[in-house]
């Protein structure tokens, strides 16, 4: 074998040492950077459970509307509750609400004239105003004062958040133009300002 054939050889060599050690360190800093990677996306999710995240619910009060008798008049009369809900959300505070009224009083001297089979279909806060859509059994039983009596705890449940807003009462998802036997009109979209006006406890 000549001197330049042996040259060559021990070229060959280094060359595949050479690429050998670059394919280890290339695999060894990949394999660091995934780790890497991977316990940061770790921490980041201990952390933000530590934290409570950005996703945890804020509590928030609202107002539900009783009925209480004094005297010879019925006054509706708000109970402050405390809600859950997620990024702050007026929908989802009014649907708390909705809720905690429809499943009836727990003290003793308030009362409701709303059927306890009433369910809430859905509570919006549009640009219009607030729209609460019930159940028909909304509709059902009682006389005007009983009528009038519901519609002032829908209406001041609605705006407990704003006082000012516009509530459209819905009963399977069509406005309620007229409630009950005796034919209660409601002019719609209801405000607590034409409630105290039109219908009189």
């Amino acid at each position: 074998m000549t001197e330049k054939q042996k040259s060559n050889r021990i070229s060959s060599g280094v060359i595949a040492a050479i690429s050998a050690a670059v394919v280890a360190v290339s695999g060894g800093v990949t394999w660091l950077t995934l780790n890497s990677v991977s316990d940061n996306v770790t921490r980041s999710k201990i952390d933000n459970s530590r934290l409570g995240g950005s996703i945890s619910p804020i509590e928030q009060s609202a107002e539900i509307y009783w009925l209480v008798s004094k005297g010879q008049n019925i006054e509706l009369v708000p109970q402050q509750i405390q809600v859950k809900a997620g990024g702050n959300k007026p929908n989802q505070v009014l649907e708390a609400a909705f809720q905690t009224l429809l499943a009836g009083p727990t003290e003793g001297t308030n009362s409701t004239t709303i059927p306890s089979e009433t369910k809430l279909l859905g509570v919006k806060v549009e640009n219009d105003g607030i729209h609460v859509n019930l159940s028909e059994d909304f509709t059902t039983g009682g006389g005007s004062a009983s009528m009038s009596g519901r519609v002032g705890q829908v209406v001041y449940t609605a705006t407990s958040l704003d006082k000012n807003a516009k509530v459209f009462i819905e009963v399977n998802g069509k406005q309620l133009d007229v409630l009950g036997g005796e034919g209660l009109e409601l002019e719609q979209p209801l405000t607590r300002e034409s409630f105290s006006k039109n219908f009189p406890l």
